[in-house]
């Protein structure tokens, strides 16, 4: 055997060691994903301002704009001005019933004194009796007005209380003239611009919250028995070529059913053959991509 033969036979040898150590079979392959949310135009109006851009970083609630609320503020003012004209009317019944109460005390201390004058001899008993009929008379009187001043404040306390619901409607109505990201994440699409009339309802930006990816995975029913939920896989990610990276995934999702309507009849074969879909959540180190190619590789615990 000459030295270029035995040369050969040791590139092969290499090359199949090589072969041997190199990565670990996969046991599922799919696509990443994230939480997407198509936020949406809640107002009516000209979009006054919209700080909002492809790739950009945003926070929940954070104000990235405004749709023209003139009009809607105009109508809070006016029903503030209302309410105030409502109030303003708003009888106050001590002060009202006052009179009339300060009369039937009078006319009580007068009875007191023509009672005594009658035990004297010195008063008639008409004048008593008109006395006590005058004390009646005022306490119905006061009793009629106390029963119409309460009525005209329960009027009143109502038309204020549905005043005061449409303020609270009106500022409901200024609020979500605010545009802003419901969650944490990066705008991954743009729809709309700066003084561009909105309607309610109309896509304005896509965001998604790219820290915390899903690898949407797909197993065989006999691959199933061996998965559960919070169960902690392997994932790596393809960009191509030799570049991957690995990293931790635990198991968040687990279809209840097949991709595939099966038949009505099924051998084993069949049976393994159906595919059910898996989510793994993984924590995203900036690498991962939305529709990015991943493998699933299952540990032995």
């Amino acid at each position: 055997m000459n030295i270029t033969n035995i040369k050969s036979m040791l590139c092969l040898a290499l090359g199949l060691s090589a072969c041997g150590s190199g990565p670990k079979p996969f046991d599922a392959t799919g696509t990443f994903e994230a939480v997407e949310v198509t936020v949406s135009s809640e107002a009516a109006g000209r979009i006054l301002s919209f700080d909002v851009a492809e790739g950009r970083q945003v926070r929940a609630h954070e104000r990235l704009g405004a749709i023209d609320s003139v009009q809607l503020h105009l109508s809070r003012l006016q029903l503030m001005q209302q309410v105030s004209s409502v109030r303003s009317n708003r009888p106050d019944v001590r002060t009202q019933i006052a009179a009339l109460g300060e009369q039937i005390v009078r006319q009580q201390a007068e009875r007191v004194r023509v009672q005594n004058l009658l035990a004297a001899g010195a008063a008639t008993q008409k004048q008593l009796d008109d006395i006590v009929a005058a004390i009646a008379v005022l306490e119905r009187q006061l009793d009629a007005q106390q029963s119409a001043l309460r009525k005209s404040v329960s009027s009143l306390d109502a038309q204020s209380s549905a005043l005061e619901i449409q303020i609270a409607q009106a500022e409901d109505r200024l609020a979500r003239c605010v545009i802003a990201s419901p969650v944490d994440g990066t705008v991954l699409a743009k729809y709309a611009e700066a003084g561009e009339l909105s309607a309610v309802g109309k896509p304005l930006f896509k965001v998604a919250d790219l820290q915390h990816m899903f690898l949407r995975a797909y197993l065989t029913s006999g691959q199933l028995a061996g998965v559960r939920l919070g169960q902690e896989v392997a994932v790596t990610a393809d960009f191509g070529g030799d570049r991957r990276r690995e990293y931790r995934g635990t198991v968040v999702w687990i279809s209840d059913r097949s991709e595939f309507t099966p038949k009505s009849i099924q051998t084993r074969t069949d049976r393994e053959n159906l595919v059910y879909a898996v989510k793994i959540a993984v924590e995203n180190d900036g690498y991962i991509k939305i529709g990015m190619y991943g493998e699933l590789r299952m540990e032995n615990e």
